[in-house]
């Protein structure tokens, strides 16, 4: 009798599509849940699957770079998976059934494959920390998948003018109250990140990213 933690031959001769995240989203009806968008690399369709507030979070944190003070879960499972000299290949989402999506983490070591069952959401956190590549089998992604809707026209190339700012004018850009401001939200981020709020933490994280942008820094 085979178990979930045996090699199982024929695991990557699967015909599967290669897909990375798009983003996460959520809405008012959602109840707390989180849209995970996974966007087909060499095509057009997308797969949105739900997932929890705490998935979604470690999700975020990491294609962030936020650093918790301590380990989280997936950070967990990363360290025992390479302290027994193993690394991830890869995850795929293999399975639809009633509505709910099936996944596999498939764990390299001593030159075998093993398949261990997981849930999509918890796959992905852990794929993300190993940078390992995410699959979708080809019949899910017929299944569930969506099309993105195609724009009117191809768009132009935008070209990129730089325009050089005079002394002044980055003096006025580099403004007293936008210091106070970003230092207050790094401020914060680190409160945060302290007090393990890490949905603070990604909002904070993504005003300061905006304020620099918008400084130039």
């Amino acid at each position: 009798m085979h178990s979930k933690y045996e090699l199982k031959t024929g695991v990557l001769r699967l015909e599967k599509v290669q897909v990375e995240i798009l983003g996460l989203s959520t809405s008012p009806s959602s109840g707390g849940a989180y849209a995970l968008i996974l966007n087909e690399i060499n095509g057009t369709r997308r797969l949105p699957i739900i997932i929890g507030t705490y998935e979604a979070q470690a999700i975020a944190l990491e294609l962030e770079h936020i650093k918790p003070p301590r380990p989280m879960t997936h950070d967990l499972v990363k360290h025992i998976i390479q302290s027994f000299d193993g690394s991830l290949n890869e995850v795929q989402i293999n399975d639809l059934r009633d509505g709910t999506f099936f996944a596999r983490i498939l764990i390299q070591k001593n030159g075998e494959i093993i398949s261990v069952d997981s849930r999509p959401s918890d796959a992905i956190a852990v794929a993300i920390r190993f940078e390992a590549p995410i699959f979708v089998t080809a019949e899910v992604l017929r299944e569930a998948g969506v099309d993105a809707e195609p724009s009117a026209a191809p768009a132009a190339p935008t070209k990129r003018t730089v325009i050089k700012s005079t002394p002044a004018e980055k003096a006025v850009r580099k403004t007293e109250s936008d210091k106070t401001r970003l230092d207050l939200l790094e401020k914060n981020l680190n409160e945060a990140v302290s007090a393990e709020d890490y949905e603070l933490a990604a909002r904070l994280r993504d005003e300061i990213e905006k304020l620099r942008g918008q400084r130039g820094d």
